[in-house]
């Protein structure tokens, strides 16, 4: 079974078992979080929401909590010798799927 939710402001195809990463998630490594489905996807059965699946949820567990890659970006003004570097690390949230319910 498939399902498709609103995670983080945007939207993810995800399967039981899958990781994915959002933005920072209050909460302890192995706490679960639920997400809103929107449409789900069992075979050939094809449920879409208007605009949730009524009384469908996923569950995820926190896996683990930590930073993206590095951004780098930087300044320029041309004939005055200015250049700034600026970096910036995202804080994330990695989660794995546990279970994907019809309700």
């Amino acid at each position: 079974m498939e399902a498709i939710v609103r995670a983080d402001g945007r939207q993810m195809r995800l399967v039981e078992g899958q990781e994915f990463e959002v933005s920072h998630l209050a909460g302890e490594p192995g706490d679960t979080v639920s997400f809103d489905v929107m449409m789900l996807l069992d075979g050939a059965d094809v449920t879409v929401g208007t605009p949730l699946v009524e009384g469908a949820a996923l569950q995820a567990r926190i896996a683990q909590h930590g930073k993206a890659p590095k951004i780098r970006f930087m300044k320029y003004k041309n004939k005055v010798r200015y250049r700034r570097t600026f970096g910036h690390r995202q804080q994330v949230t990695r989660l794995v799927v546990e279970a994907i319910t019809k309700g």
